[in-house]
């Protein structure tokens, strides 16, 4: 994991799609042009389609700096967290900075898609070496039900700008789909998704549905035997994302085990078989963090039928400062 001074980065973490990732946040806690009710991070508390400069460009270049200059073993660099990364109005300068200073890293693009249709953002595209985009429905009832957009928004705008995004640019589409059962999972939405897959081309379609906490309660997971089915249904392309690897992650000799476990459910729930896998820890070690976290009220206990995930609830002012300006 990344030392605290690195306020605009976390990880490396071990990613279930990316291997060795790490980690660039671009936005605020939950700042984003959705409100999705399955989003593992929680609730929209600012719901805005605005562009502007959220957290400073200046801060978040220093510490991409500051961290790459060593060379560190990573698989990919992505831009993901709590929040729509390109609605950072300097996300291609941010992206291009590494493309020109760091050309061995391949960057990846976590991203809803409501942001695409912009000149920058595609020219920033196409410097990215993966983009893994979001498509949950396609008729505008399942997109509100799911998505709870910004008023503005519609999906067809979004399948438009992925269209778009073939189109002109060589990047590698992966196109994520999030089950939500009841909702998205009917024939009619079915097909008006394959229809939309046949028009944007992606190079993968991966199907998603509920492993953590969601941020809203009502929200329940498909079944393997639902995903298999929809997967047949979409075609050869279509794949179930799996789960999060056992293999470990390299990390900083020197950094505390408890500000690891910190940054990582700082931003998404965990169990403790996900942080020991992660973090290249023992479960007892994991264990015995996590209780002294409790004990101090700085965690919670949610359970799913995966297990039982860890979420950071409560922060001392240690902690507090920075997930203001980084979670």
């Amino acid at each position: 994991m990344i030392l605290p001074e690195y306020r605009y980065l976390f990880g490396p973490v071990t990613s279930r799609r990316l291997g060795i990732s790490l980690g660039v946040d671009l936005m605020p806690h939950k700042t984003c042009s959705m409100n999705c009710v399955y989003c593992e991070c929680g609730a929209s508390t600012n719901l805005t389609v605005e562009r502007k400069e959220y957290v400073p460009t200046s801060a978040i270049i220093d510490d991409l700096d500051r961290y790459l200059a060593a060379g560190p073993e990573l698989d990919v660099i992505t831009f993901s967290g709590a929040g729509e990364p390109t609605l950072h109005i300097d996300f291609a300068k941010i992206v291009a900075h590494i493309k020109k200073h760091y050309p061995a890293y391949r960057m990846v693009l976590l991203t809803n898609a409501t942001m695409l249709h912009h000149d920058d953002i595609i020219e920033a595209v196409t410097q990215l070496n993966i983009i893994i985009p979001s498509l949950d429905a396609v008729s505008n009832d399942a997109f509100r039900r799911i998505n709870r957009p910004h008023p503005g928004l519609h999906p067809q705008q979004i399948i438009d700008a992925l269209a778009h995004i073939r189109a002109v640019t060589a990047v590698e589409m992966w196109l994520e789909i999030f089950i939500v059962p009841g909702i998205n999972d009917t024939m009619a939405e079915l097909a008006s998704l394959k229809n939309a897959i046949n028009t944007i081309g992606p190079d993968r379609i991966q199907l998603n549905s509920l492993d953590r906490p969601p941020a809203a309660g009502w929200v329940q997971p498909a079944s393997y035997e639902q995903l298999s089915q929809i997967a047949a249904y979409i075609g050869p392309k279509a794949e179930i994302i799996a789960r999060f690897p056992t293999a470990k992650t390299k990390h900083h000799a020197n950094e505390s085990l408890h500000n690891a476990i910190i940054q990582l459910i700082r931003r998404r729930p965990c169990t403790m078989e996900d942080l020991s896998a992660t973090l290249g820890h023992a479960p007892s070690d994991i264990e015995r963090e996590l209780d002294q976290l409790m004990e101090q009220h700085h965690v919670q206990q949610d359970r799913l039928d995966r297990g039982i995930f860890y979420r950071l609830v409560e922060e001392t002012d240690e902690y507090q400062s920075d997930r203001n300006q980084c979670a």
